[in-house]
């Protein structure tokens, strides 16, 4: 029983997983929406949902910035190739964006298998970590939404203050 209890934890933990070098405020926003067609109109969706969040907790919208989009998209990769959600090598991805997009400031959300932007969303903004993060002074943002090749989705959000 402990180590089924042991491994729920582990299991509630990984899915749960943020960082940054950051820390904010905390409140939560809603919106519905469908199932996602494809991985462009997925993303869009979350980081508006993101950014409907910001806005209507009084802070401003981030504008999405695409050297963010190759970090987010090898992350992604990497983690579906290992199969387990993960921080591993943000450093590096946080170096790579302030030499190459003048970012001051850097935080990463990553999530496996939620199905639709909406649940996606609410479970960052009900994890503390996560809505510091989505909350935080930054000032863009990107993400990559992919599914592996059992049809499980793996994401990983990267924000940055210019």
């Amino acid at each position: 029983m402990k180590l089924i209890k042991s491994l729920f934890f582990i299991c509630c933990l990984a899915i749960f997983s943020c960082s940054s070098n950051e820390e904010n405020i905390d409140t939560n926003g809603d919106e519905n929406l469908e199932n996602p067609t494809n991985e462009v109109d997925y993303e869009t969706q979350i980081l508006n949902l993101l950014n409907k969040h910001r806005t209507d907790n009084g802070l401003a919208e981030l504008a999405v910035l695409d050297i963010i989009k190759t970090q987010t998209e090898a992350h992604t990769d990497y983690m579906i190739g290992k199969g387990d959600i993960s921080h591993d090598n943000f450093s590096d991805r946080s170096d790579f964006l302030q030499q190459n997009a003048d970012a001051r400031s850097t935080a990463e959300n990553v999530a496996f298998g939620y199905n639709n932007a909406q649940s996606l969303v609410n479970a960052w903004i009900n994890s503390d970590g996560h809505r510091r993060n989505i909350e935080g002074n930054f000032t863009h943002f990107n993400i990559t939404a992919k599914q592996n090749k059992n049809g499980a989705w793996y994401y990983t959000n990267i924000f940055i203050r210019r």
